[in-house]
């Protein structure tokens, strides 16, 4: 692919950085404008990472006309209502992850993306990771047998911040289940597919937004233990087992940068080392279907960020 796609960013803070940092190594990817409803911080950021416009309002990003796509990377609650204007301004959109704070805003989004004919895709940069992707081709080609385990964990001490930071506050669609429970529900469900059966229970703060969650996903001959927290150091490292063997990801899984298989004793590493802070995959990903005139990407579709969405709701009627 040579054809070059011309980027925006909405939202500057830390992880639309990181983002920028890594759309610099895409050889066929552009940074056109970047906005925020502080222009101080855009222009700053504008020269950071050499884009080519600043705006101090998102209204003049989206309606930048050599822009093709634009990467939302704002606080969750507003995941919405800024993808539903980006599309009504004809843009294509990379939002993050959680796309929506339940399927309701979701399935409004894919509506809108296929009325204004535009790509839409939540931005779970883990669904592109090379070591979780050779993960999943273990699994397929049947290297551990039938999968009958998956562990997987995100969890760090956090329980210092203030109560007005963004994980504290429900208003902000805190909570770890929401910004990082995320993560291990994915895994299941790419491992494992959509469970029968969702139990499980939290620890919540004194704003209402759980610091703590545990979930165990009931299939029909296979379980998943999940747990997402602020209230502890961890390995962060995931597994699979099944009936011939196992598979580790080291952690932060999430982001691994090696893989385990292990068979009868033996165990073999693959190696993946980090390409700048891990979205480079992803971006790729997208400019490979806007090049291309697709809608939503084949790796990570409308349908799966449904179904995540669905398996989220789950565990919030458990934890309520």
């Amino acid at each position: 692919m040579t054809k070059t796609i011309k980027w925006g960013i909405a939202g500057l803070g830390n992880i639309a950085r990181k983002f920028a940092e890594d759309l610099k190594r895409v050889a066929q990817a552009e940074l056109v404008g970047v906005a925020s409803t502080n222009r101080g911080r855009a222009l700053a950021f504008q020269k950071e990472f050499n884009g080519q416009k600043a705006y101090g309002n998102y209204e003049d990003l989206y309606r930048d006309p050599k822009i093709q796509v634009i990467y939302i990377a704002s606080l969750n609650q507003n995941h919405k209502d800024m993808t539903m204007a980006a599309l009504e301004a004809g843009k294509g959109v990379l939002c993050e992850k959680p796309l929506g704070l339940n399927t309701e805003e979701i399935r409004a989004m894919i509506a809108l993306a296929q009325k204004q004919n535009c790509f839409l895709m939540e931005a779970l940069w883990s669904r592109f990771n090379p070591a979780i992707q050779k993960a999943k081709q273990w699994i397929t080609a049947g290297q551990i047998g039938d999968p009958k385990f998956l562990y997987a964990e995100f969890s760090f001490y956090r329980l210092n911040i203030d109560s007005s930071h963004r994980l504290m506050d429900p208003k902000k669609g805190g909570g770890v289940l929401l910004d990082i429970g995320i993560y291990p529900l994915f895994l299941a469900y790419f491992i494992l597919g959509k469970p029968k059966k969702i139990v499980a229970q939290s620890i919540s703060a004194n704003t209402g937004v759980d610091v703590q969650t545990s979930m165990i996903l009931q299939y029909k001959n296979n379980q998943a233990v999940l747990y997402c927290g602020i209230a502890n150091e961890s390995d962060n490292n995931a597994k699979v087992g099944g009936t011939k063997g196992e598979i580790l990801l080291h952690g932060f899984w999430h982001n691994a940068q090696k893989v385990e298989l292990t068979q009868s004793g033996t165990t073999t590493q693959e190696d993946f080392p980090l390409e700048g802070n891990g979205y480079v995959p992803e971006i790729e990903e997208v400019n490979r279907c806007i090049a291309s005139g697709k809608k939503e990407s084949n790796l990570w579709s409308h349908q799966d960020a449904i179904e995540l969405g669905k398996m989220v709701e789950q565990v919030f009627e458990k934890i309520k």
